[in-house]
C-alpha cells in the first residue's frame, strides 16, 4: 500500500470514530428548565415544592439540569414581558405556577412544552380541549375537581350545623366551578349563598361589608390568587364578626379560619414535576392527561371553633388531617 493511501485511510477511520464538536456539545449540554411565578421564589412556597419533585426524580439545578427563574414580585403588569422574555431564551420546558401566569405564556408560545400548576379549570382558561386530551403544547394539575365544592359545603354545614346564610367569596374573573356546583349543592343542605365577589384588594373592604349587611352567618372562601394573597385581611373579617370559614386548603385555617377541606397543593405541585420529567425525556405535552386531584385533607382550627362556640363532636375531628389546638 502506498504511504499517501495509508495516511488517508488512517485519517478516515480517525474521523469516523471520533465524535464531532457538535454531537459532544450536544452530549454535554444540559436540559434548560424555564420557570414563571407571580411573586418570588421565596415567597412562593409552591415553588420549593417543585422543585423538591424535581429533586425526588434526579435533577439537580446546576448538575445535570439548568433552572432559570423569571418572577413579576407580585407585579401582575409584568408577566406578559416576563412570559416573552422566557419564551425567547428558548428553555426546553417551561413551568408555569398559577393560573392568572400560565395564560401568558400559552400567548407567547405554542412550540415549547409548558407544564403548569393552576388552581382553575385549564379547559374554562382556554388552555386545553379536554382534561383527558389537552393537545396543543401545554398540560399540567389543576386543584379543581367537580365534587369538591359540594363536598366542602356539606362539611362546612355538619361543623356548624346553625349556619344558613353563606357568603361566598371569590373573584368572579377566576375560571373555576365552584359556583354552580356550590348553589346546586346548598339546594340541598338548605342553605343560601350571598356572593361576595372581589376582583382586587380594593374591594375586600366593600365587599365584607355587603356581607355584613346581608346578615351572612358563615363564609365560604374560593381560592383564588385575590383570596389567598388577602388570606389575613379575610379571616381578620371573620374573628371580628365571629363568622365561620371555609377554605380551599390549609393556609386558611393556619390563619385562624375555622377549616379547610381541599387538596394537599404541595403534593399537586411535586406532581407536576413528573411532567417536566417526561417531557424531557421525549413525550409531548398535549398527550399527557392533565392531573386532578384524588384526594382531600379535612384541617381544623379547634381554638377557633370554642371561640365561635361551636362543639365539633370527636367523630368529625377524627377525620381530620390535622388539629389545631
Amino acid at each position: 500500500m502506498r504511504r499517501r493511501e495509508f495516511v488517508a485511510g488512517v485519517a478516515a477511520l480517525v474521523a469516523v470514530n471520533r465524535p464531532s464538536r457538535t454531537y459532544a456539545q450536544q452530549v454535554a449540554r444540559r436540559p434548560r428548565i424555564g420557570i414563571l411565578i407571580y411573586s418570588t421564589p421565596e415567597q412562593d412556597p409552591n415553588t420549593q415544592a417543585f422543585i423538591e419533585g424535581l429533586r425526588q426524580l434526579g435533577y439537580t439545578d446546576g448538575q445535570n439540569v439548568t433552572i432559570e427563574y423569571h418572577f413579576a414580585q407580585a407585579r401582575p403588569e409584568r408577566l406578559p414581558g416576563l412570559a416573552a422574555a422566557l419564551v425567547v431564551s428558548k428553555p426546553d420546558v417551561i413551568f408555569a405556577l398559577g393560573g392568572d401566569v400560565t395564560p401568558h405564556v400559552a400567548k407567547a408560545t405554542q412550540t415549547i412544552p409548558i407544564i403548569y400548576a393552576i388552581s382553575p379549570d385549564p379547559v374554562l382558561l382556554g388552555l386545553a380541549a379536554s382534561l383527558a386530551k389537552p393537545g396543543g403544547n401545554s398540560t399540567g394539575v389543576t386543584l379543581l375537581s367537580d365534587q369538591l365544592a359540594a363536598k366542602r359545603l356539606e362539611i362546612f354545614k355538619e361543623a356548624a350545623p346553625r349556619l344558613s346564610r353563606v357568603g361566598i367569596v371569590r373573584d368572579p374573573s377566576h375560571a373555576d366551578n365552584e359556583m354552580p356546583v356550590a348553589q346546586r349543592a346548598a339546594q340541598s343542605l338548605k342553605l343560601e349563598l350571598q356572593p361576595v365577589e372581589i376582583r382586587d384588594p380594593a374591594d375586600i373592604d366593600r365587599a365584607l361589608g355587603a356581607a355584613k349587611q346581608a346578615n351572612v352567618d358563615g363564609l365560604y372562601v374560593v381560592s383564588s390568587r385575590q383570596t389567598t394573597t388577602n388570606v389575613q385581611r379575610i379571616v381578620g373579617y371573620a374573628s371580628r364578626e365571629r363568622l365561620p370559614l371555609v377554605g380551599g386548603w390549609g393556609g386558611w385555617v393556619q390563619a385562624g379560619g375555622l377549616m379547610s377541606y381541599g387538596p394537599n397543593v404541595p403534593d399537586m405541585v411535586r406532581q407536576a414535576s413528573t411532567y417536566v420529567d417526561k417531557v424531557l425525556k421525549g413525550a409531548k405535552p398535549g398527550d399527557l392527561p392533565i392531573q386532578q386531584p384524588t384526594r382531600f385533607e379535612l384541617l381544623v382550627n379547634q381554638k377557633t371553633a370554642r371561640a365561635l362556640g361551636l362543639n365539633i363532636p370527636d367523630s368529625f375531628l377524627l377525620r381530620a388531617e390535622k388539629v389545631i389546638e
